[in-house]
């Protein structure tokens, strides 16, 4: 072989190797995507399954409930944003009283549905 034909076949084994790695991180990128809009999307759904806060301390019980699983939905969230707004969800749940409830249950609630719609926005960027 001489050096002409070596340094051709280097070349294209350089560039197969070069296509696949950019294949892989491409797949690891779509993969990252789904995973993340995956969480997400039970995120939103543990978010918005049960609003009603007739029962201040049964709503709080859920709200405690909802944080543990959103932490750890966060946890598995490709996205770092997307990650931080569920967290900050959950530390919202997690510190849900029944006298905060009782006193003010519509602050609670608009508090709860803006940070859904941050959630929802992050998720989508």
């Amino acid at each position: 072989m001489n050096h002409l034909t070596k340094a051709l076949l280097a070349a294209g084994v350089s560039l197969t190797l070069t296509a696949c790695g950019a294949a892989a991180e491409t797949a690891g990128q779509v993969g990252n995507a789904a995973s993340t809009a995956a969480v997400c999307a039970e995120a939103v759904q543990i978010a918005t399954a049960n609003s009603d806060v007739t029962d201040p301390a049964a709503a709080a019980d859920r709200a405690h409930k909802a944080a543990d699983e959103l932490t750890g939905l966060a946890s598995r969230a490709a996205n770092t944003t997307a990650a931080e707004a569920i967290t900050k969800l959950a530390t919202t749940y997690r510190e849900t009283t029944a006298a905060e409830l009782a006193a003010t249950p519509a602050a609670w609630v608009r508090e709860k549905t803006d940070q859904v719609a941050a959630l929802t926005k992050a998720c989508g960027g």
